[in-house]
């Protein structure tokens, strides 16, 4: 098990439920854009987010942020230490920040008394894209064994200054790449980690990238909070990581559905029966199972485990519960049949 972290109220690692975040593409500065945007991501369910604090204007403002907001707030600062400090002093929840690339030891120092002093844990982001010169020619290139030397490396320039309170990333935007290097840094270090395939691009393979990288890490019981990366809006990253979430069999805070492949036995439009299913069960908040199938001879059957279900048939169709048929309805009123029984759960 890993060690744990408090990040404003939330506990990462230790056991502790696995949390989902995103990140704001807002301009920091602008505060009633970006309070608004967090504000969005945290309806989504965003348990905690990042903003970008690349000058000391955006710092300023995250104390502001921090007091309109009901989630923790992490600060994203790249080389300059003074913004961190600056950060720390206005009340944000987290750093991210690597200490080997903001100068020497007296600054990192600095950070670490500075987050030790409000009990603020530091994210060190190791990323694919920026690994040190040295390890590239080390290990002739981004590989799982440089990502993990690179992370610590930065792990030990905070415990130099006994500063342990550390959540660890290693990103690359190459999916096997990423999950090696995370069941690697798992093998050598009770850190939390923070999961995430970097660059992981726009929604149609993003999505992909991230259910295999992140889905697969966690199933091996792997990460203790992660951010999907996409090329959208950012709320999109908060419904893909809670889908995640329910895939690993990590999450039930709302329905899933599930349903069948159509195939010759089908006699209903069931592509376009599943959809509306999906579709209606956005306003359900209730965490049951929901089946849509395509075949009445074997689909209650097969959708045994679902809480409630439908199967399509020629002109007809079944509705069932817990795998017992409970009555035959015409195929037109289905989904109007069982959103009728799952108001009785």
């Amino acid at each position: 098990m890993t060690k744990q972290i408090n990040v404003g109220g939330v506990c990462v690692g230790g056991g502790a439920p696995v949390t989902i975040q995103s990140m704001t593409n807002t301009k920091t500065h602008d505060v009633e854009a970006t309070v608004k945007q967090i504000r969005r991501l945290a309806a989504a369910g965003c348990e905690i987010v990042r903003v970008a604090v690349p000058d000391e204007a955006t710092a300023r403002a995250v104390g502001d942020i921090r007091s309109r907001i009901d989630i923790p707030l992490v600060v994203d600062i790249h080389f300059d230490y003074k913004l961190a400090l600056m950060c720390i002093a206005a009340g944000c929840d987290k750093v991210r920040i690597n200490p080997g690339n903001i100068g020497g030891d007296d600054r990192v120092k600095a950070v670490a008394d500075a987050c030790r002093a409000k009990q603020i844990p530091i994210r060190i982001g190791v990323n694919g894209g920026s690994l040190e010169k040295p390890l590239l020619a080390k290990y002739g290139g981004v590989t799982a064994e440089a990502l993990v030397e690179s992370a610590m490396g930065h792990i030990h320039l905070l415990e130099k200054f006994d500063f342990d309170q550390i959540c660890v990333s290693m990103k690359s935007s190459s999916v096997p790449v990423t999950m090696a290097a995370y069941r690697l840094f798992s093998q050598r270090s009770d850190y939390p980690l923070h999961l995430g395939v970097t660059e992981a691009g726009t929604p149609k393979m993003g999505v992909m990238k991230s259910a295999i990288g992140i889905g697969g890490l966690l199933a091996q019981g792997i990460g203790d909070t992660f951010r999907v990366t996409l090329t959208a809006d950012p709320v999109e990253e908060v419904y893909v990581a809670r889908d995640i979430l329910k895939a690993a069999g990590l999450r039930r805070d709302g329905p899933e559905l599930i349903s069948c492949p159509t195939c010759g036995r089908t006699r209903v439009d069931l592509i376009a029966m599943a959809r509306e299913v999906e579709h209606r069960l956005e306003s359900v908040s209730k965490p049951i199972t929901v089946a849509v199938m395509g075949c009445a001879v074997n689909g209650p059957g097969e959708a045994a485990a679902a809480d409630v279900g439908i199967a399509g048939g020629d002109g007809e169709g079944l509705l069932f519960q817990k795998g017992e048929i409970i009555k035959k309805v015409p195929q037109e009123q289905l989904v109007d049949e069982l959103f009728k029984l799952i108001k009785t759960l």
